[in-house]
């Protein structure tokens, strides 16, 4: 189990970033939350196997449909045993 704190900058709010992340999150079993911040960006705090973390991961450099995504940054975070992936304010 591996824990990412994750920052997607670029044209990432208003396109339904969030709620395409939260169903992907689900169909990979990863759990955790996402937030838009106040700078344009999406952070995602998020947990699950290696294996299906990268694949979340990929997901995250697309996006959905009209996202133009520019970054994404990822950093190992500490275990917090999450139980369901949420959309936060």
């Amino acid at each position: 189990m591996v824990h990412k704190d994750i920052v997607i900058t670029g044209m990432v709010q208003g396109v339904g970033f969030r709620y395409t992340a939260r169903q992907v999150a689900e169909s990979l079993g990863i759990t955790g939350f996402v937030r838009n911040l106040y700078d344009g960006s999406v952070y995602i705090e998020a947990e699950g196997s290696e294996t299906n973390m990268e694949n979340f991961l990929a997901w995250c450099h697309q996006g959905p449909p009209h996202a133009v995504v520019e970054n994404v940054t990822s950093t190992n975070g500490n275990k917090k045993s999450f139980t369901c992936f949420d959309i936060t304010l």
